[in-house]
């Protein structure tokens, strides 16, 4: 299988191998290790892209906006009212500011075992370079590569079938296919829509 070239002139769907493999400037023994290196300098990591997390700014200060704290903040107005200085410079003030850090830290700490478990969970395909298989990150697949699935591989990338014995694929998440569809080599129509039809 070879990674689909993600230009919209050179969508590759509704050709065959050979085809494929020229469009791609591509072959059977998949890229040099210099040509994928220049690939992914230009096309970037086969990843999606992440929108960019909340400020600590607005991490911090979305924990004063909650009921209880509302609360608190009433309390002290109320005690500041009937002259009750001592209790509210030094109890509730000091409740919500310290509830704010407690839950600003444990946040923090959750985001970061997030982080682990996905760099864990991370996928890694076998892919030939200068002629050799390796396993590799997805996110270090770049067009033109030659991919191998196994057994029970979750697909790393779009990829285009270079040959096949009786792939089939779990799509339910991306299509809704309750049973594994099978895939073969033959090109699909040139209006079908790529992403319909390139991830085997």
């Amino acid at each position: 299988m070879t990674k689909l070239h993600d230009s919209p002139q050179q969508q590759v769907h509704d050709q065959g191998v050979d085809e494929v493999l020229t469009a791609l400037s591509s072959s059977s023994g998949g890229l040099s290790a210099a040509e994928a290196k220049a690939r992914a300098a230009q096309y970037g990591a086969n990843a999606l892209p992440q929108a960019p997390g909340p400020s600590l700014f607005y991490r911090f200060f979305k924990h004063f906006h909650d009921t209880l704290i509302y609360v608190l903040l009433f309390a002290a107005a109320v005690t500041t009212l009937l002259g009750h200085w001592l209790d509210t410079a030094s109890d509730l003030p000091a409740v919500v500011v310290i509830n704010a850090i407690i839950g600003f830290i444990q946040e923090g700490k959750a985001e970061q075992a997030l982080a682990g478990i996905r760099q864990m969970l991370s996928v890694h395909a076998n892919v030939c370079r200068d002629g050799q298989w390796q396993q590799l990150p997805a996110n270090e697949l770049v067009p033109g590569d030659i991919v191998k699935l196994r057994s029970g591989d979750r697909v790393p990338a779009d990829l285009y079938v270079l040959e096949t014995t009786e792939l089939r694929v779990e799509e339910s998440a991306r299509t809704g296919e309750s049973m594994p569809v099978s895939k073969q080599t033959a090109p699909v129509a040139a209006h079908v829509r790529p992403w319909a039809i390139a991830v085997v």
